[in-house]
């Protein structure tokens, strides 16, 4: 087998498909030698398959990529997003229903927020969903110890950096004050590391409840604590812009008028 077939995919691909691993997570497994293809140990992802190729993770069969599913899921406060934790803290995917099948998350909410998070089992949306580039709004209600004003928030709407990280604007507006409490609602595109959180210590706000309402078009809704929803998936392929085959729709050609 030579490093460049002139057919198939790359392996990382292959295997986020699958639902093995997102396409980077991928590369880390590879990289790690749990990849095998044909019977070989892999130790680069410059690799393309075809599906005459026998792929192993951990010297189990890779399965055919299974059509793609999505899944609301409402994490309660106190799960970490992780397969495991080191710390042995109870994990997102510890407490999925026994018959959900292999799933990764959309992202991450922290073990101290809770609220909408994305499941699925195809890595290749996964990736797609956390681009940078595709641009989501993510709405939050944030819960601040303490009293303020609207006008706190304007370093905020504007962007700050923290610690030597940029943050983009955010959408802020405070909806009320509730006793020692305060309620507002944030909408942000980027997805960093406790960004609500980190920027609202910059501006001297302590936040104390947070949870996601939204990822895109995708709603919280009335989903309890701990429920899982999945979304039929006609609804994925119109949310998400994909044709039957659970790749992207072409763009619908406007009709041309023709002159009488």
């Amino acid at each position: 087998m030579t490093d460049e077939p002139k057919s198939g995919e790359r392996i990382a691909k292959v295997l986020a498909r699958a639902g093995v691993a997102s396409r980077r997570e991928a590369e880390r497994l590879i990289a790690a030698g749990r990849i095998g293809v044909n019977g070989a140990l892999i130790d680069s992802p410059a690799l393309n398959v075809t599906p005459a190729d026998k792929i192993t993770f951990d010297g189990n069969p890779v399965a055919e990529a299974q059509p793609l599913r999505l899944w609301l899921y409402h994490k309660p406060e106190g799960l970490v997003t992780s397969e495991r934790d080191e710390k042995g803290r109870a994990t997102v995917f510890a407490n999925l229903p026994p018959e959900m099948p292999r799933v990764m998350s959309v992202g991450r909410l922290d073990i101290a927020s809770e609220g909408l998070l994305l499941l699925t089992n195809d890595g290749e949306i996964k990736r797609r969903l956390e681009l940078p580039s595709t641009g989501w709004l993510r709405r939050y209600r944030v819960r601040i110890k303490g009293r303020c004003k609207p006008e706190d928030f304007e370093p905020l709407r504007k962007g700050i950096t923290v610690d030597g990280e940029r943050f983009q604007p955010m959408i802020v507006d405070l909806e009320r004050q509730t006793g020692a409490n305060a309620w507002a609602s944030v909408a942000l595109r980027e997805g960093r590391n406790r960004e609500i959180r980190r920027a609202m210590e910059a501006i001297g706000l302590q936040v104390n409840r947070l949870i996601r309402i939204s990822y895109g078009p995708f709603q919280l809704g009335d989903l309890k604590a701990g429920e899982v929803e999945e979304l039929k998936s006609r609804v994925i392929r119109d949310q998400l812009g994909l044709n039957k085959e659970g790749t992207p729709a072409p763009p619908k050609k406007k009709p041309v008028r023709r002159r009488k």
